[in-house]
């Protein structure tokens, strides 16, 4: 999902085309993840390769996936937090925090750009989130 051009930081042209999806999708160093507005709680619904292999999982898995579950239960509130603050503002550019894979690896993200992921009409759809994979920072248990 194209990120909101308020955040000064794009990685589609402004009107991508099909193979500037596919090449996104396919991507091994740009991180990209979203989710959508499930109730009752949001699932996840697109990764790029990168976000993938980052969280060691399938696809079929990924999208059956609550997004919470990406943090470990202390981590919760404060990504609860970072979401309610994306809500107010729309976006935030500067998150970093603790992750885990399916596989219970824990790695720490940067500079990571969050936005909610809006329709044409305005209507929220989920929320997405940006960064690096060269930065991510494994750390132990």
């Amino acid at each position: 999902p194209p990120q909101p051009p308020l955040t000064g930081r794009s990685f589609l042209p402004t009107d991508p085309t099909a193979d500037d999806a596919r090449l996104l999708a396919a991507n091994a160093e740009l991180v990209v993840v979203s989710h959508g507005v499930d109730a009752p709680e949001p699932v996840f619904n697109y990764a790029t390769r990168a976000g993938l292999e980052l969280w060691e999982i399938e696809w079929d898995a990924l999208v059956c996936l609550p997004s919470s579950k990406s943090a470990e239960q202390v981590e919760r509130s404060e990504r609860l937090k970072l979401l309610d603050e994306v809500r107010a503002n729309g976006f935030i550019a500067d998150y970093t925090g603790i992750r885990v894979s399916a596989k219970g690896r824990r790695f720490m993200i940067s500079n990571a750009l969050v936005w909610d992921v809006r329709d044409e009409a305005g209507v929220l759809r989920g929320q997405a989130c940006t960064f690096e994979r060269s930065k991510v920072k494994f750390v132990e248990s």
